[in-house]
């Protein structure tokens, strides 16, 4: 037989669905394993975004929908645009609605990379960002952000690495995994750099409404000089707990957004037509839900750094943002993909190797704290059992 993709070929696979799929497994033959490897918030959506999709099947939202978005949808992402972000943008020509998230990475990677340009991405990061740079034909640079300043991102540290080929950066914040959010100074350092090499910027803002203890998400679109070269991705999975509904967007300038919606309407035509109603009564509706999720996970992470941190051998930093803990364990000659298998064997937790994040994540794991209180507190039981061993 003739060679397979050899692109295809030398990308991993997702670390985090391997995870939540071997505890899968293992849960199928009767073994009581807690998931704390995915992104899944235990919520169920709120009940009037239900309705709003029953309500637009009912009234004939089954079929194809125009490419970039149904104008319900894209008119509510401007709202929420100019109402959080402080950013205005024209629904038409600069928001493309799309099947999740991760999709809408893709579609801003593909349409600022040519053959060889490098796209720079700060580190510890969401796994899929360097296989997701590769397969749009970049070259990943990883600019390595470290826990002993508590991953604090600076110019100099982004400078350093930037080439004549650099074409942009991606910034996560809320940050997958570490919990951090971006400040004042740490924004204008992202932007001082943008500026000076002529950087495009990928603002990744999935858990912008997921911060905590009085802190505010920064949009880097709405800086001086961000917003011809921003492109924002969000979505609708964290917040609203809508993760299996795939609804994410880009926000970019026109000509940026006319590219991707090519990309777009030739590889899955457009999101599904009744979800993308159901994001317009998300965005428009109350927002006492988020509010009321947000408030849980500051609890629950309340509780697991607590907890952990009286575990001895275990070491957990406070999070900002996110639903994620990011603990590494002390004096352990295992590393993390080592731990993560003796967890997963020995306590039957499932959680994430750190280096599945970047070189900058070796010896941590990623919990998530997404799932149920009693859970958690299980889970914390368990890893104190056999923390002697780790």
């Amino acid at each position: 037989m003739k060679e397979l993709s050899r692109l295809l070929g030398s990308v991993p696979g997702s670390a985090t669905m391997a995870v939540s799929e071997k505890a899968r497994q293992m849960r199928a033959a009767g073994k009581d394993v807690i998931g704390l490897g995915g992104g899944d918030p235990d919520f169920a959506t709120p009940d009037h975004i239900v309705a709003a999709a029953f309500a637009a099947i009912e009234d004939g939202a089954t079929h194809y929908p125009p490419a970039k978005g149904v104008p319900e949808a894209l008119t509510a992402v401007a709202a929420k645009m100019a109402r959080d972000n402080g950013v205005k943008v024209d629904p038409l020509s600069q928001i493309i609605i799309t099947p999740g998230a991760k999709w809408a990475i893709h579609l801003a990677l593909s349409a600022v990379t040519n053959p060889g340009d490098e796209i720079l991405y700060l580190e510890p990061c969401w796994a899929s960002y360097p296989p997701m740079i590769t397969l749009s034909g970049g070259t990943p640079v990883p600019v390595g952000l470290t826990p002993a300043d508590n991953y604090a991102i600076t110019a100099d540290a982004i400078r350093a690495c930037v080439t004549d080929r650099s074409k942009a950066l991606m910034v996560n914040s809320p940050n997958n995994p570490t919990g951090r959010v971006m400040t004042e100074e740490e924004a204008d350092a992202v932007v001082e750099v943008a500026l000076e090499h002529d950087l495009y910027v990928l603002a990744d803002e999935i858990y912008e409404h997921l911060i905590y203890d009085g802190r505010r998400n920064i949009s880097l679109s709405a800086l001086p000089g961000m917003a011809e070269r921003t492109l924002t991705i969000n979505g609708a999975s964290k917040a609203y707990a809508m993760t299996g509904w795939r609804m994410g967007w880009l926000v970019a300038p026109a000509p940026i957004i006319a590219l991707a919606s090519k990309l777009s309407s030739q590889a899955v035509s457009s999101a599904a037509s009744f979800s993308m109603h159901a994001t317009a009564a998300a965005l428009n509706g109350p927002q006492d839900c988020v509010a009321e999720m947000c408030a849980s996970y500051a609890s629950r992470r309340d509780f697991m750094v607590e907890a952990l941190n009286a575990i001895d051998g275990v070491h957990c930093r406070n999070i900002e943002g996110a639903f994620y803990l990011f603990p590494s364990f002390p004096g352990s000659d295992r590393d993390s993909i080592q731990m993560a298998e003796f967890l997963i064997e020995e306590a039957l937790i499932a959680g994430t190797p750190g280096v599945a994040f970047g070189s900058t994540g070796e010896g941590h794991i990623r919990f998530s704290i997404a799932t149920a209180k009693d859970d958690l507190e299980r889970s914390v039981e368990r890893l104190a059992q056999v923390a002697p061993r780790l």
